[in-house]
């Protein structure tokens, strides 16, 4: 091949031959310092790389579940909690809004979210069946709180529990409805078998009592709030005869890979709280773009839940919700003992 290219160099004339030459030699010439900076490029990509993905690793991801109403939603609003845990390389999405506490916590169970808030009767209900959750933190009873109630008809006969008797209640089985209904019977001394229960989610319950179906329907805000300021509905109850903690649950897993995560979003949530205690009336503004309801049914709301204060929960509180966990056992709203203690997540011992 060499001796082809002497013998085609030969037969031109010297002027083309001297500037191929020195094409020859350019070429070659930036071939080397094309090869030369060519491993120069590949470390820098690869550096470049490699902060990239240190970083990825750093950036931790959480999954905020939630129900219409609360303080996820209205966290989802603000916009605070998302800029308080980028800036601990958090990232925070959003998984709902879920109708009740039943299918949230599906979702957090199926991987769809990590952190959810329920009540502590159906949160004891999923991890009775099953659901591979733990209690991360708490919010205590307020006894004076008006937020659950038994509510009938405006025109209903029905004044007082005893004269629940023979009748159709409304509630969402293993949940705070049925634990409500339940309460207080117990406490009037009143047979849970001479009161039918109905078992409905709050969607079909709302109808059912308004058109006639059921005859009471045991409840929590904003339903109640909703049926009495625009249905004319009445209470038969105030207060909880046994108020209930609301619990802040984990998917185990997610605890497990990313428990600094886990740990901050607890720490903003907290915040959020704090903001809503004092900001009641813009409170109640962000709950009327979440819920879609009316602003007097969001200041009522907003009243009946009183102050709220998200918490660790210590050894009295899981002692207070072994208790009630016990009695759900008895009622056989539970299938098995759930040992509370053994559901507090490690993030929060």
């Amino acid at each position: 091949m060499l001796n082809q290219f002497k013998k085609f160099l030969f037969l031109l004339p010297q002027r083309s031959v001297k500037s191929l030459s020195a094409l020859l030699v350019a070429s070659s010439w930036l071939g080397l310092v094309i090869s030369g900076c060519a491993p120069s490029n590949s470390a820098n990509t690869n550096t470049a790389q490699n902060v990239s993905n240190q970083t990825q690793e750093k950036t931790s991801l959480i999954r905020l579940g939630y129900q219409k109403g609360g303080v996820v939603p209205i966290a989802r609003q603000r916009g605070e909690l998302e800029k308080r845990l980028a800036a601990e390389n958090i990232k925070a999405e959003w998984a709902g809004p879920f109708d009740r506490c039943a299918t949230l916590l599906q979702a957090i169970s199926a991987n769809q979210a990590d952190i959810g808030g329920c009540g502590d009767i159906p949160g004891l209900s999923a991890i009775a069946a099953g659901q591979e959750l733990c209690i991360g933190a708490v919010q205590r009873p307020r006894p004076e709180s008006l937020s659950s109630a038994i509510v009938v008809r405006g025109d209903s006969p029905i004044r007082k529990p005893a004269d629940l008797v023979g009748k159709k209640v409304a509630v969402n089985q293993a949940g705070a409805g049925e634990y409500l209904l339940l309460k207080v019977l117990e406490k009037e001394n009143i047979s849970k078998d001479k009161v039918q229960r109905v078992f409905l989610a709050p969607t079909d319950a709302a109808p059912a009592l308004y058109q006639g179906t059921v005859d009471a329907w045991a409840v929590w805000d904003p339903y109640i709030s909703i049926a009495e300021l625009e249905h004319g509905a009445r209470r038969i109850t105030t207060t909880h005869p046994a108020p209930t903690y609301s619990v802040m649950l984990v998917r185990n897993e997610a605890v497990a890979k990313s428990p600094q995560a886990v740990k901050a979003a607890f720490r903003g949530l907290g915040e959020e709280y704090d903001w809503l205690n004092v900001n009641t009336a813009k409170s109640a503004e962000f709950l009327v773009k979440d819920i879609k309801i009316s602003p007097a049914v969001a200041k009522r709301v907003t009243e009946n839940q009183g102050p709220q204060l998200l918490t660790t929960p210590n050894a009295d509180d899981v002692t207070k919700i072994q208790k009630t966990a016990d009695w759900m056992l008895e009622q056989k709203i539970l299938p098995k003992r759930v040992d509370v203690a053994a559901t507090i997540c490690p993030t929060a011992k």
